[in-house]
């Protein structure tokens, strides 16, 4: 059974167990996460697609960290007229452990 949820703008899929990075959650490592956007459910036979939700259907998900992916560099050149900028980003991500789909 794995489901796909929607959060922070992005679209994950998730089975139980599985570890997935998210956009930053303003919550404390080790708490409990409901996650209620739910755009689609499968049991492994049957597909279930929401218009846009899938009505009755949650993902539960324990806060296991947070953190910051790798640097990635942001560099502006404008040719010929000495233009250049240079910036650097890290996005930060919250790590979560699925412990079950309640469908």
């Amino acid at each position: 059974m794995y489901v796909v949820f929607r959060t922070g703008g992005k679209q994950f899929r998730a089975e139980a167990g599985a570890r997935i990075r998210v956009p930053t959650l303003e919550v404390e490592a080790g708490e409990t996460v409901t996650f209620d956007d739910v755009l689609l459910l499968s049991d492994g036979e049957a597909v279930k697609v929401g218009q846009p939700n899938v009505d009755g259907v949650s993902v539960t998900a324990e806060v296991v960290g947070h953190g910051r992916d790798k640097k990635i560099i942001v560099f502006k050149r404008k040719r010929r007229k000495g233009y250049r900028r240079k910036q650097g980003h890290r996005q930060g991500y919250t790590e979560i452990r699925v412990s079950g789909i309640q469908a």
